[in-house]
């Protein structure tokens, strides 16, 4: 499924103003935004998602448009079939793993659901390990657990496209790597792309087929050849892209090298 984006917006804090001009499209369903934070990543999967309003632009993801400012095209967030899971992952404190999930779809609780949707609910907490867990609160689970929790509600009204706001951040590493493989395994069953944001370069070599670089609010770089096909056109792999990226990020540098 393509996804295009080429968005313009501007935020003031106080005298400082943030101008985001972002552009990218990719026919890969694993599109990873790197950089680091504060250039506008976030923003962009706002836009994306409806929760924030381009000032000019247009989005589409395949054949619908989500946004288009000079065509006057504003879809709804709720009506744009699009699953956002936050950074903190947004779970409600108060609610079970099964009230959690089930808050994804449009009647509400699952003692209220029809049957129809009672068995998707038990379907989706099954494919995520979750049936033992469906009583349990938030605050007796995991960081693994509140991810899939997460994971969970925003699939299970089987959207077209998923956005994933820094996944993994709240996690160590033997458990990213983990989570990072589950979240292969999930894109591949529910056939969905995905868009994730991060500014790990471990993210990039694990998942991305589209690499979208970030600096300061725009588009520096996009890296859109899979990596079994990187030796055959001289180009580094995603593992050694990302490393260098890394370590210019870390160092305050502002070029991007790609071979």
């Amino acid at each position: 499924m393509k996804i295009s984006v080429d968005i313009k917006k501007r935020l003031w804090s106080g005298r400082r103003v943030f101008r985001l001009e972002v552009a990218f499209a990719s026919d890969n369903d694993f599109v990873v935004l790197f950089g680091p934070s504060g250039v506008g990543k976030s923003l962009t999967l706002q836009a994306i998602a409806g929760l924030a309003t381009p000032d000019e632009g247009r989005i589409a993801v395949g054949e619908r448009t989500l946004f288009d400012s000079q065509r006057k095209i504003k879809v709804p967030a709720r009506y744009r079939n699009v699953g956002y899971v936050f950074q903190d992952y947004a779970l409600f404190p108060h609610l079970s793993v099964a009230q959690n999930v089930s808050f994804g779809l449009k009647r509400g609780w699952p003692w209220y659901l029809p049957r129809g949707e009672r068995l998707r609910l038990e379907e989706v907490l099954e494919i995520f390990e979750l049936t033992p867990l469906k009583y349990s609160l938030p605050r007796d689970l995991s960081g693994g657990q509140r991810q899939r929790v997460a994971l969970a509600r925003a699939l299970i009204r089987r959207p077209s496209l998923l956005l994933l706001d820094e996944p993994f951040s709240s996690l160590d590493a033997l458990l990213r790597v983990k989570m990072r493989q589950e979240l292969l395994k999930i894109k591949e069953r529910f056939s969905i792309p995905v868009i994730l944001i991060t500014h790990d370069p471990e993210d990039v070599a694990a998942l991305a087929e589209t690499v979208v670089i970030y600096e300061h609010g725009r588009v520096r770089k996009i890296i859109s050849p899979p990596e079994r096909d990187y030796p055959a056109k001289g180009l580094p792999s995603l593992t050694s892209l990302a490393t260098n990226l890394y370590l210019n990020y870390a160092n305050g540098g502002s070029r991007i090298h790609s071979q």
